[in-house]
């Protein structure tokens, strides 16, 4: 049964996944115009097979009772993913309770759409209304100004305090949207027999249930709070230097700059000092030489066929192994075109599964990215974070082709939302690395390979203040976790639950009359599920402490690797991949500590880099 179903799955997807990416990626509207109609057919078609009773009966029956034929642990895992999917839209329930589920999808949907367009309006006030020390920092529109964003690269202090208060001021009708959003998910995960939508949210992920999360987040937040207070001891003193204020303070508008301008004077990191090291031939280069050392598997250029890119400049890679031969390909979009979206990310166009006949139907997906055009003056360099970028999406793309699980369904990324980012996030941690950096970082024009005093500065850059960044980012996950753990409380707005939040989880005080929940466009896409990013950095964290730390082109670590994680895609519970590869129970104490671990490592090399650079200016 499972195997009709993914096949039923795949025929769908292959129709869907390409004709989204055609969507929106096509430079001509024509193209965009017919897959947008195709897109629209396809969802009739899947909307029709959602609601067919006989159809999930059949699969819920296999699922409660077993199969005609011996089914293995990985077809049941399947088959309750299928299951699972089928009652998102309340197939399951009375006919009352249904029509309800599909209401409440149709209200998610709308006000999701609402709150995000709310979430990038920039706030309108009047002039006058606007220091007027700082009023030419905001563009204006008559008798009006506009801030349309935090201004937290600034360096005049009360420019970034007036952007911070003028752009996440209260609106009252943002707050409406958000309020009547998380009532809409708390009554329809109880509708469907959740306790709270961060159950239904959770079901299948990698920590399983709420309470796990919120024991990683409390662990991690009390480990956390006296390493991030050094960090703001240490921004506060650079704002009285920088301001001559001897009392100033460090607020919620600050960490950004000055974390900014410790780059640039402590370690000397300028972007434009390293940017003539990595061309894009050059990171590729980097990124094929990784490739083989791992996994034995090369990244070959590969000539395309008449009509097969959808612009002129995509490159077609053929990811090869050394004795398995083909494994998929990427196709690289990478440049910047009238039209395309401004992200980097990456698109699964056919998913990998084994075929009736024992072979393999190869992985498809696409590498979008928004480098500058080529120019004939010289090839296109990348930043810093750039390269990070690359690595990052491409840590993707071999999570497809490395996949090889029986069913497209759960092949490559397609595992849980608290997983998916473990490969990406791990070639992270290779693209700051001075080891692996040396083999391909060169200068353009000289090839000669960047010094050991630049490497050692920049990869020391970017572990600056990490232990404030990561108590923001569990802030902002304990704040979606209460705002999906229950029903909503009428004697509390959004704010006074952000108020109580940010005072356990969070160093830095609230900001009276603001409302920074009101522009977290995430709570639409990732409801419950924000915790997502700070789980796969720690299992990221863990794998790369565990396996490559000791030699980053370790074979024997890359094929466990790509054996025991990668090659299941989502096919296991990502949870058990975990504690079978490390040997170790994944709770919440280890994350945490794991994590911990790494910060004080950082806290370490940056020290000793600033002592090193002190010593050398003295």
């Amino acid at each position: 049964m499972v195997e009709i179903f993914d096949e039923l799955s795949d025929s769908l997807c292959k129709v869907a996944d390409l004709a989204e990416f055609i969507r929106i990626a096509h430079p001509k509207n024509k193209y965009t115009q017919a897959a947008e109609d195709a897109c629209i057919t396809i969802s009739g078609i899947v909307e029709n097979l959602n609601t067919h009773k006989p159809l999930y009966e059949a699969l819920s029956n296999v699922v409660a009772n077993g199969d005609s034929i011996p089914t293995t642990e990985v077809d049941k895992h399947v088959s309750k993913l299928f299951l699972f999917d089928f009652e998102q839209s309340g197939i399951h329930l009375p006919d009352k309770e249904r029509e309800k589920v599909v209401r409440l999808n149709d209200y998610i949907l709308q006000l999701g759409q609402k709150f995000m367009n709310g979430a990038v309006q920039p706030t309108v006030v009047r002039r006058i209304d606007v220091p007027s020390s700082v009023r030419d920092y905001f563009p204006s529109e008559g008798d009006n100004v506009l801030v349309s964003g935090l201004y937290t690269n600034s360096s005049n202090a009360e420019a970034r305090e007036t952007a911070y208060r003028l752009f996440l001021k209260p609106s009252p009708q943002q707050d409406d949207f958000l309020t009547d959003l998380l009532l809409c998910r708390h009554e329809l995960a109880h509708t469907c027999s959740f306790e709270t939508y961060a159950h239904r949210a959770l079901n299948a992920s990698t920590v399983e249930h709420p309470q796990m999360v919120k024991e990683f987040l409390d662990e991690l937040s009390h480990g956390l709070r006296p390493r991030a207070d050094a960090d703001f001891r240490i921004m506060e003193k650079m704002k009285r230097q920088d301001s001559g204020i001897a009392q100033a303070q460090l607020a919620s508008w600050d960490p950004p700059y000055f974390t900014s301008l410790m780059e640039r004077k402590s370690l000397n990191a300028n972007t434009s000092e390293f940017l003539p090291y990595f061309s894009l031939g050059g990171c590729m280069e980097g990124l094929d030489n990784i490739m083989r050392s791992l996994y034995g598997i090369s990244l070959k250029n590969t000539e395309m066929e008449p009509g097969e890119s959808w612009n002129n400049d995509i490159y077609k890679i053929s990811v090869v192994h050394e004795s398995e031969g083909l494994l998929g390909y990427i196709y690289c979009d990478f440049f910047e075109r009238n039209g395309k979206p401004n992200q980097d990310c990456h698109f699964t166009i056919q998913g990998g599964k084994r075929l009736p006949d024992g072979s393999y139907q190869l992985p498809i997906v696409v590498v979008m990215l928004n480098l500058s055009q080529p120019h004939w003056t010289g090839p296109v360099l990348l930043s810093p974070s750039r390269v990070d970028n690359l690595f990052h999406e491409m840590g993707h793309a071999m999570h497809s082709m490395l996949a090889r699980t029986e069913y497209q369904h759960v092949t490559g990324t397609r595992c849980s939302t608290d997983f998916a980012e473990v490969p990406s996030v791990l070639m992270e941690y290779f693209a700051s690395d001075p080891r692996v950096l040396r083999t391909f970082a060169r200068h353009f024009q000289t090839q000669q390979s960047m010094s050991e005093d630049m490497l050692q500065r920049l990869c020391a850059s970017k572990k600056l203040f990490s232990a404030s960044e990561t108590q923001l980012q569990v802030f902002y996950s304990a704040l979606d976790q209460v705002y999906h753990s229950g029903p909503v409380n009428p004697k509390k707005t959004t704010t006074d639950i952000l108020i109580d939040v940010q005072s356990q989880y969070y160093s830095l005080p609230y900001v009276e009359d603001t409302a920074w929940q009101l522009r977290f466009s995430h709570l639409v896409g990732y409801g419950a599920k924000y915790y997502s990013y700070l789980i796969s950095k720690t299992i990221a964290s863990w794998i790369w402490q565990t396996c490559f730390k000791e030699n980053p082109f370790n074979r024997e670590s890359g094929e466990k690797y790509r054996r025991e994680i990668l090659a299941h895609g989502g096919g296991m519970p990502s949870k058990q991949l975990v504690t079978n590869f490390l040997k170790r129970e994944m709770t919440p104490q280890i994350l945490a500590q794991s994590l911990l671990h790494e910060i004080d490592m950082n806290n370490d090399i940056i020290k000793d880099i600033s002592k090193s650079l002190l010593n050398a200016q003295t």
